[in-house]
């Protein structure tokens, strides 16, 4: 799998609303910032995931203007606008914002997810 390939399975992962199918992209020591919460282990990123997928009901997350910043035989980091839609109390809600992630490939050269940056426009 290619780093593009990786952001491409990172996002459907995430829109199945199931942790394990995120995990398996994460690096062991992945790092999150989000816009309220600093997640610093596998567990707190969990935690935070299920809490926002339990929040906006039927989120459906999507990227556009992906720029690969960086990229070498070992590391992948791009930017991108984030996009989500979903309900919120039952109303529904829709939004948009900037993103960072930065891959790396782990001791099995495989593409892993080791920061994530969201921050609202």
């Amino acid at each position: 799998m290619s780093y593009r390939n990786v952001l491409e399975e990172y996002i459907k992962s995430t829109n199945t609303h199931h942790f394990e199918n995120v995990k398996q992209l994460l690096h062991p020591n992945a790092v999150y910032w989000f816009s309220d919460k600093t997640c610093t282990s596998v567990e707190e990123i969990h935690n935070y995931l299920e809490n926002s997928w339990n929040i906006i009901k039927e989120e459906v997350y999507s990227v556009s203007d992906i720029q690969w910043l960086v990229v070498d035989e070992n590391s992948a980091t791009c930017i991108y606008t984030y996009h989500y839609e979903g309900y919120y109390n039952e109303s529904f809600v829709s939004g948009s914002g900037r993103a960072t992630n930065v891959f790396i490939k782990d001791h099995d050269q495989k593409w892993k997810l080791i920061h994530e940056h969201l921050s609202s426009n």
